[in-house]
């Protein structure tokens, strides 16, 4: 474990486990959680050899609240500063959400050589932000409301998301994981409120979509179809049309946090991917 301080100050702080000449795999949280939402996934990889790292974004988990930067320009720049510092090379980026909005904004960007694959999972790309360009989007009250619930009381909305539609726990079906619940609320507590709350623009509102065009690198787009906070018809079916080395799988049935409920199914392909 360790920290990058990155241009502006700001402290990013990252876990690097596995071995130094592994190939290096990084992943990329989603709002408003921290790198240990990979616990799983960074054991998995682990265990088959890789580099295995991942870092807290600005303003959330471990790294500093700063006052500025929250959005995907400096997010972009900083896993640059991350990746310069690690001297990261043929890594493997995989990104949940909006942290897969984050892979797609920094591989568009990247010095060659530093990125060999991609992998985006329930993301938020090309644009989640309903307009006349994007019918299909969500409409802007969505993000307004997400917005109010967090000014209001931050600890109750962080207990609310989990239990309801982020991990499908209000589906009658579903199997609930207190666990999961609880650990999404300790992701989300340990962050700042202000980075939360200008972080609900960068996901909703940033557009994707020449980034994702700019991609040279072979990138894996997986999706739920039961994603309640990214629906996939608007994100993952749209993004791989755009990619000039794109792969969609989806999962019938599957939630936002399929990456938490469905680790067994997941990795196996995941792994199979990166392999292929």
């Amino acid at each position: 474990m360790g920290t990058v301080k990155v241009k502006d100050g700001t402290e990013i702080f990252y876990k690097d486990w596995g071995p130094k000449d592994g190939q290096p795999i990084v992943f990329h949280h989603g709002w408003p959680l921290s790198g240990d939402d990979w616990d799983n996934q960074m054991l998995f990889f682990l265990g088959e050899g890789f580099r295995v790292i991942a870092h807290d974004r600005r303003g959330h988990g471990r790294s500093s609240q700063s006052r500025t930067g929250h959005e995907m320009d400096t997010y972009a720049a900083d896993v640059a500063e991350v990746a310069e510092a690690l001297d990261l090379k043929n890594a493997v980026h995989i990104g949940h959400s909006t942290g897969g909005g984050e892979v797609v904004h920094y591989v568009a960007r990247s010095k060659p050589g530093r990125v060999a694959k991609a992998v985006i999972a329930g993301a938020i790309p090309p644009v989640m932000l309903k307009s006349e360009k994007n019918p299909g989007g969500l409409p802007i009250d969505v993000f307004d409301g997400l917005r109010k619930a967090l000014a209001a009381n931050r600890a109750q909305f962080y207990i609310d998301v989990p239990t309801g539609p982020f991990y499908g726990f209000n589906r009658p079906d579903a199997k609930i994981s207190q666990g999961l619940i609880d650990n999404w609320w300790r992701q989300g507590m340990m962050g700042a409120a202000n980075a939360h709350y200008e972080c609900i623009k960068a996901f909703s509102e940033t557009d994707f979509t020449e980034d994702l065009k700019k991609i040279e690198v072979p990138v894996y787009v997986i999706h739920g179809t039961d994603d309640q906070i990214v629906p996939y018809k608007d994100a993952a079916e749209l993004s791989v049309k755009l990619l000039k080395h794109g792969t969609l799988k989806l999962y019938d049935g599957y939630p936002h946090g399929m990456l938490s409920t469905h680790p067994e199914v997941l990795n196996p392909d995941i792994l199979a991917f990166i392999k292929a």
